[in-house]
């Protein structure tokens, strides 16, 4: 069956639009923190796994680390083990860290490589345990009470945040042509786990990698200015301001400083990207227009 020459040109103009791109970011590292949507569509799913493929045949080099919250709690449901959140993070004690280690580092990490190699990648699952990967520490959170004269600590048990990266194993990985998969687990200096946010792991990774982009998937377009157009091709003085005025609030605001914290420790730039749509990464990287919000050095 023979293409019409409308579609035909479709193609070639895509192509030929991707090959610039190809060209500059060959042999570069892109770290892709890979949740939301994206995670639970079938499509979406697939496609993931296709573009992540697709970039290491065309010698990008991908870095996966995942989340995995809804199934973190959709199996502690089952368990019969209630969810408590404070300031939007999950309260672990030793039985739920059980239960996050099993899906992060076993269910979801092992999903997410069996559909890279069926899609005909090389991944390979990893957690923060692996090679020392994450170290982590317990993470203190201050309960914000201007009326209290010394700041409460509360205690969110095994929640964490990235102390140091030793990407030691993640670089023979890349080296032996791998693609790795990481869950954002981590283990402190007292020997145990810590659940660390992905979007976290991921920057933090990014930056000692030395990533020339760093991905974030999201359920939303990007980030929205107040009348609801999407933002691109901001620096990081404008992200300042943008903070400072109240556009950039709510959860975006953590992404957005994780993004920006990168972008100003060495990662060439930052993406925000709509995981709700098919392709999106392919979108991103290899269009002019792109899909999403990028922030760039300062």
């Amino acid at each position: 069956m023979t293409l019409k020459r409308e579609r035909a040109g479709e193609i070639a103009h895509v192509l030929t639009e991707a090959l610039p791109y190809i060209r500059r970011f060959r042999g570069k590292t892109l770290v892709i923190k890979y949740g939301g949507n994206a995670m639970v569509d079938e499509a979406l799913k697939q496609g993931f796994a296709r573009d992540v493929v697709l970039l290491k045949l065309v010698g990008i080099n991908p870095v996966v680390v995942h989340g995995g919250g809804p199934q973190i709690g959709d199996l502690l449901k089952r368990l019969g083990k209630d969810s408590r959140f404070v300031q939007g993070m999950r309260v672990t004690d030793r039985e739920t860290m059980d239960v996050v280690e099993m899906v992060l580092g076993g269910l979801v990490n092992k999903e997410i490589v069996n559909l890279i190699n069926r899609a005909g990648g090389r991944a390979v699952g990893l957690s923060g345990k692996d090679g020392d990967l994450i170290h982590a520490r317990k993470l203190r959170l201050p309960a914000g009470d201007p009326g209290l004269k010394a700041p409460e600590i509360i205690d969110l048990g095994h929640v964490g945040e990235v102390a140091s990266i030793d990407t030691g194993v993640v670089d023979m990985l890349l080296k032996g042509d791998f693609i790795p998969v990481i869950a954002p687990i981590g283990v402190g200096e007292d020997g145990f786990s810590y659940n660390i946010n992905a979007d976290l792991v991921a920057g933090k990774v990014a930056e000692v990698l030395g990533a020339e982009k760093l991905m974030l998937l999201t359920n939303t377009p990007g980030l929205l200015d107040k009348q609801g157009r999407l933002l691109t091709g901001l620096s990081g003085e404008r992200v300042d301001a943008l903070i400072a005025d109240g556009t950039i609030h709510g959860g975006m605001l953590p992404k957005i400083r994780c993004a920006l914290e990168a972008v100003n420790q060495g990662v060439g730039a930052t993406h925000i990207v709509d995981g709700r749509v098919l392709h999106a990464i392919l979108l991103e990287i290899f269009t002019d227009e792109g899909v999403g919000t990028l922030i760039r050095r300062r």
